[in-house]
C-alpha cells in the first residue's frame, strides 16, 4: 500500500479537506491527547444522561403523587410496575435502535433521531394531563433505545483497533456518564421542590437540548464517524427483513392478547405484562438461536452454556440495582429522615450517590484489578456483584425491621447504594467483555443486544413482583429479595469452577489460550 492510498475501510473526509478521517483521528490529541470529536460525544452523553436521570429521578414520584400536589394519582405498585417496565422498554428498544444504526441509518444518525425523540418527549412531559405525560415517556423511551448504544460505538470508532488511546477514551466517556448523572437528581428534584414536576421535566428537556446542541455543533470533528450504516440491508434482504419484523410484530401482538387474557382485559398492567412476558421470551430465544444455529461450532457452544448462570446472575444483579427508580425512591419519600447533618433533602437527590461512587470507586478498582492481574476470575466476580446487591438488601430489610414504624436515617439508605455501586464495578464493566468474549462469532456484532437483554429480563421481574407485593410489609420485601439473590450468588459460585471448565475445554478444542481463568 502507498502512502497516498486511504487505508482499508477509511472513512471518507465529509468536509473535503482529501483527508481521511483515520489518519485526522489519529493526528488530532487536541481534548487531553485525544480527537476533538471525543469531547463532542462526552459532552453529548453527559448531557443526556443529564436529561434521563433527571428525569428518572422525579418519574414514580410523579406518578404516584396526588393530583392536588401536582401528580397522577396512581396506586404505588402501579406506578412502580410502569417505571419498572419503562426501563425494561429502554433496554429492549436499545436493541432495535442499534440495529437500526448497523443496517439502515448509521450511528450518527440514530443518535441525532434519538436526541430529538428524547427532547420532544421531555418537553411533552412538562405538559400538565395524563395522555401526555404517558406519552412522553414513551418517546423518551423510543428516543434512548436510538441513541444509548450507538453514542457508544461512535466512541470506539474515532479510534483504529491498536491505537493505545482507545482504554483511555472510553474512561473518560463514562467519567461524563456520571457526572451527568450525578448533577440531574439535585437540579431536576431542586427545581420539582421549587415549581413543581412540570418544571423539572423541562430542566431535563433543556438538558436534552443542550445535547442534541453540542452533538450537532461538534460533528466536524467526529471525522464522519457513525455516518454510514457497517452492515447495510441488500436489495434482495428486504423481503426477508420484513418478514422478520412481521414475525416480532405478530409476536408481541400474541404476547399482549396473553397478557389481556391474564389480567382480564385491557388495561396499563396488560402492557407493563406484555412487554415482561417480551422481557423474558427474548433472551430465551435468542440462546436457543444461538445454540441451535448451523454456524455455531460445538466449542462454542460450551462457551455459549458456560453464560447462562453468568446471564442469570447478571439479570438478577440489575432486577435489584434498577430498583433505585422504584422501590428504592418510594423508600426514600416514605420511610427515610429527609436529613442529613441538618441538611434537608430532596427523595430524589439519593438517586445521585450511585454515580458519586462510581467517580470515587472507579479508580481504586482499576488500581485493585491492576494488582491483582485481574483476578478472581471472571464467575466469581460475577457471583461477588450479585452477593453485594443480595446484601444491600439485607442491610435495607434489617434497617427498616429496627426502625418499625419509624423512619430508618438517610445515611442507612446512602449506604445501600454504595454496597449496591460496590457489586455494579464488580460485575457490569466485565459484563459485556464476558458476553464478547462467550458469544459465538458468528453472532459477535450482536453481543451488546444480548448484553441489554439482562436488565430487560431484570426490570421486568420487578415490574411483576412490586404488582403482587404490594401490601408486603418493606422488611419481607428487601429481606426476601436480598436473600433469592444471595442464594443465586452461593449456586454461581459452586458453579464457577464448571464454568471455567467449559471456557477451557472450547479454549482447548480450537488450540488457543485458555480464557477461563
Amino acid at each position: 500500500m502507498t502512502a497516498a492510498e486511504p487505508a482499508p475501510n477509511a472513512r471518507p473526509d465529509p468536509i473535503g479537506s482529501g483527508e481521511t478521517a483515520a489518519v485526522r483521528v489519529r493526528n488530532d490529541r487536541r481534548f487531553f491527547g485525544h480527537p476533538l470529536g471525543l469531547f463532542t460525544l462526552f459532552t453529548t452523553e453527559l448531557w443526556e444522561r443529564f436529561s434521563y436521570y433527571g428525569m428518572r429521578a422525579i418519574l414514580l414520584l410523579y406518578l404516584t403523587s396526588e393530583m392536588a400536589e401536582g401528580g397522577l394519582g396512581l396506586d404505588t405498585a402501579i406506578g412502580q410496575a410502569l417505571v419498572a417496565i419503562y426501563g425494561t422498554g429502554v433496554y429492549l428498544l436499545t436493541i432495535a435502535g442499534g440495529w437500526l444504526a448497523d443496517r439502515i441509518i448509521g450511528a450518527r444518525r440514530a443518535v441525532l433521531y434519538g436526541g430529538v425523540v428524547i427532547a420532544s418527549g421531555h418537553v411533552v412531559l412538562a405538559i400538565p394531563g395524563a395522555a401526555f405525560s404517558f406519552l412522553g415517556v414513551a418517546l423518551v423511551a423510543v428516543g434512548t433505545g436510538l441513541l444509548k448504544a450507538n453514542v457508544s460505538s461512535m466512541v470506539g470508532e474515532l479510534y483504529e483497533r491498536d491505537d493505545e488511546r482507545r482504554d483511555s477514551a472510553f474512561s473518560i466517556f463514562y467519567m461524563g456518564i456520571n457526572i451527568g448523572s450525578f448533577f440531574s437528581p439535585f437540579i431536576v428534584g431542586f427545581v420539582r421542590g421549587l415549581w413543581g414536576y412540570h418544571a423539572g421535566f423541562l430542566v431535563a428537556a433543556v438538558g436534552m437540548a443542550i445535547a442534541v446542541a453540542f452533538y450537532v455543533g461538534g460533528r466536524r470533528a467526529l471525522g464522519g464517524a457513525g455516518d454510514v450504516a457497517p452492515n447495510p440491508i441488500a436489495h434482495d434482504e428486504w423481503p426477508k427483513v420484513i418478514r422478520l419484523f412481521a414475525i416480532v410484530l405478530a409476536g408481541f401482538a400474541l404476547l399482549t392478547v396473553i397478557a389481556a387474557l391474564v389480567t382480564g382485559g385491557f388495561g396499563m398492567t396488560t402492557l407493563v405484562d406484555a412487554l415482561s412476558y417480551a422481557a423474558f421470551v427474548a433472551p430465551v430465544a435468542a440462546f436457543v438461536v444461538m445454540y441451535r444455529s448451523p454456524k455455531v461450532t460445538d466449542p462454542e457452544r460450551h462457551r455459549l452454556l458456560a453464560y447462562i448462570p453468568l446471564f442469570v446472575a447478571a439479570m438478577l444483579f440489575w432486577m435489584i440495582f434498577e430498583q433505585a427508580a422504584t422501590t428504592l425512591t418510594t423508600y426514600a419519600a416514605e420511610r427515610t429522615e429527609l436529613n442529613v447533618f441538618g441538611l434537608g433533602l430532596q427523595p430524589e437527590f439519593f438517586q445521585s450517590i450511585n454515580p458519586l461512587s462510581i467517580i470515587i470507586l472507579s479508580p481504586v478498582f482499576a488500581w485493585l484489578w491492576l494488582k491483582t492481574h485481574d483476578r478472581p476470575a471472571l464467575p466469581y466476580k460475577f457471583a461477588i456483584g450479585l452477593l453485594l446487591a443480595g446484601a444491600s438488601f439485607l442491610v435495607l430489610s434489617a434497617g427498616a425491621a429496627v426502625a418499625g414504624g419509624d423512619r430508618t436515617p438517610a445515611l442507612l439508605l446512602i449506604g445501600v447504594y454504595v454496597i449496591q455501586t460496590l457489586g455494579e464495578l464488580f460485575l457490569s464493566p466485565v459484563g459485556l467483555a464476558a458476553t464478547t468474549l462467550l458469544a459465538p462469532r458468528a453472532f459477535r456484532g450482536q453481543a451488546m443486544g444480548l448484553w441489554f437483554l439482562a436488565p430487560a429480563a431484570g426490570t421486568a421481574i420487578t415490574a411483576q413482583v412490586v404488582q403482587v407485593t404490594q401490601d408486603v410489609p418493606d422488611t419481607a420485601y428487601f429481606g426476601w429479595t436480598g436473600v433469592v439473590a444471595v442464594v443465586f450468588a452461593a449456586a454461581l459460585f459452586l458453579l464457577a469452577p464448571w464454568v471455567k471448565r467449559q471456557v477451557r475445554a472450547a479454549d482447548a478444542a480450537e488450540g488457543v489460550h485458555t480464557a477461563g481463568d
